[in-house]
């Protein structure tokens, strides 16, 4: 717990001081990516420290790109229905324009930029592929393995899914700090964002556990930030006024759906092992 404590601490001090300091997510480059950069230089610094092989924490060899494009599929797969539902609301309420296409970056007050030329597109994915790989890597990867050496894979996975949702809380402190959320809309956002983050965080975690390795989990992860930052459903009323119910239904699907299938894969193991003994 200490090891995971203090590489956490060290991860979030960068993550404050680029929010609130250098403001990079409100440059040309639209994405905080700076500290992710040096988190995975920590990352791959407390491999060595205490003596882990990349393979260890997820980053296996085999079927890379099959499980990556599990991942994305699977991701695309669940925001059909959550994009559909928000396309009716509008459409109900008579104030669907139409689906757009453009690099935008998130912040907990709306969608902000929009960005459509090519170089913005290759930004966006860029910082996106840094985000995924520094954040299932420590939280999904390096955490889980530390954690396992004491607690079970659950206690494991909640701990370091809450510190997950707890690594969202920065971007609503700002908003309060800068007075653009005020002090409800403050605390209604960090309940919501290291709610829905830690459930998220959750489902990644039971993702690499069914399949050994952290590659689904990251094309989930990719996906998942992707759509939200290119496509956008614009009404009357401007882009993405319920995007908070897109992104809801997105991970309620999701999540059931991997849990689903994490119930069933430990019911037939379990079923397995006491045939075995029964034959024993």
């Amino acid at each position: 717990m200490l090891a995971v404590i203090s590489v956490y601490f060290m991860c979030f001090i960068l993550r404050f001081m680029e929010y609130f300091l250098l403001r990079t997510d409100e440059t040309f480059w639209g994405e905080a990516f700076i500290h992710k950069l040096l988190g995975i230089v920590i990352l791959f610094a407390a491999l060595k420290v205490y003596q882990l092989k990349p393979a260890e924490i997820g980053f296996v060899k085999k079927d890379i790109l099959r499980r990556l494009s599990e991942g994305m599929a699977f991701g695309l797969l669940v925001f059909v229905p959550a994009y559909s539902v928000e396309i009716f609301i509008h459409i109900m309420q008579g104030r669907f324009e139409t689906l757009s296409v453009y690099v935008s970056a998130y912040s907990v007050t709306g969608t902000i930029g929009m960005q459509t030329g090519f170089l913005f597109f290759l930004i966006c994915i860029a910082g996106n592929v840094v985000n995924i790989i520094m954040e299932e890597g420590v939280f999904r990867g390096l955490f889980q393995k530390l954690l396992e050496k004491r607690y079970s894979f659950f206690l494991s996975a909640v701990i370091g899914s809450s510190l997950f949702g707890l690594w969202h809380i920065v971007a609503p402190v700002r908003s309060y700090y800068d007075g653009s959320l005020s002090r409800n809309g403050f605390i209604a956002n960090a309940i919501l964002l290291i709610t829905t983050s830690a459930l998220v965080g959750f489902k990644f975690a039971l993702m690499t556990k069914l399949t050994d390795s952290l590659y689904m989990a990251m094309g989930h992860h990719f996906i998942n930030n992707m759509i939200v930052n290119m496509l956008h459903v614009v009404s009357d009323n401007g882009a993405d006024t319920f995007m908070v119910v897109r992104i809801a239904i997105a991970q309620s699907i999701s999540f059931i759906i991997v849990w689903i299938w994490y119930v069933r894969i430990n019911h037939v193991s379990q079923t397995a092992c006491k045939a075995e003994q029964e034959t024993i």
